[in-house]
């Protein structure tokens, strides 16, 4: 008799307690095994690189750098590594830049046992999986391309590297600090830092950090 290799998790999710509840909830399911685990965008991308994985849970709002732009990192590396987002968010612009961004499958973190269960099977059998909570209409518009005919606004103007820099700008990180986080020179984080400033007519980092909330790069300190 022939026992099939467990598939290998990666669990990316910055809270802790629920990271822990992914792990005892799949500890109970035979044929998972967790590989690794992230707490922010890029300690996922060192965890694919690090283990030769199957699958990667992945949370969209993470310090550092976010879901999204974790999710293009990791498929421009692993184009066949299967990546299943997990959230709280809703909305049509999320679940658009999401899939647009190459992850295979969106579920919601209010989902049940069976239904997340039934989320990995799909996306490691290949499929496409969306939680039946979000409307068919958000479906339709990006199957449609509905993103392609709307009216460009500023938010579309600013560039995944601009978002990134906003991102830990408004976490409060330095340019020195974020130079060293993405890899760049201070002088490029610098002239980032110019063009959203330029492009969205704010001028310090209070207003990028206001605007960053209001996009949900970040979450406001309460």
């Amino acid at each position: 008799m022939i026992v099939a290799a467990s598939k290998k998790i990666i669990i990316a999710e910055d809270h802790r307690l629920f990271r822990e509840g992914l792990k005892a909830l799949l500890a109970d399911n035979q044929g998972f095994e967790i590989v690794c685990e992230a707490s922010d965008g890029l300690e996922a991308i060192r965890c694919a690189r690090k283990h030769k994985a199957d699958l990667i849970l992945l949370d969209l709002s993470m310090p550092k750098m976010g879901g999204i732009s974790a999710i293009k990192e990791i498929k421009r590396q692993f184009p066949d590594l299967k990546i299943l987002v997990l959230t709280i968010h809703q909305s049509d612009q999320y679940v658009l830049e999401t899939f647009e961004a190459g992850a295979n499958g969106y579920c919601l973190k209010d989902a049940g046992r069976n239904e997340l269960r039934m989320a990995i099977d799909s996306v490691l059998a290949g499929k496409t999986y969306l939680s039946p909570e979000i409307s068919e209409q958000v479906m339709e518009g990006f199957i449609e391309g509905r993103k392609k005919m709307k009216t460009e606004t500023t938010w579309d103007t600013i560039t995944q590297r601009e978002r990134e820099v906003l991102k830990l700008l408004a976490e409060g990180y330095q340019n020195k600090e974020i130079a060293e986080l993405l890899h760049i020179s201070v002088k490029t984080v610098e002239k980032h830092r110019a063009n959203l400033m330029g492009k969205l007519d704010l001028h310090n980092a209070a207003t990028l950090t206001a605007y960053a909330i209001e996009k949900g790069l970040v979450t406001k300190k309460g």
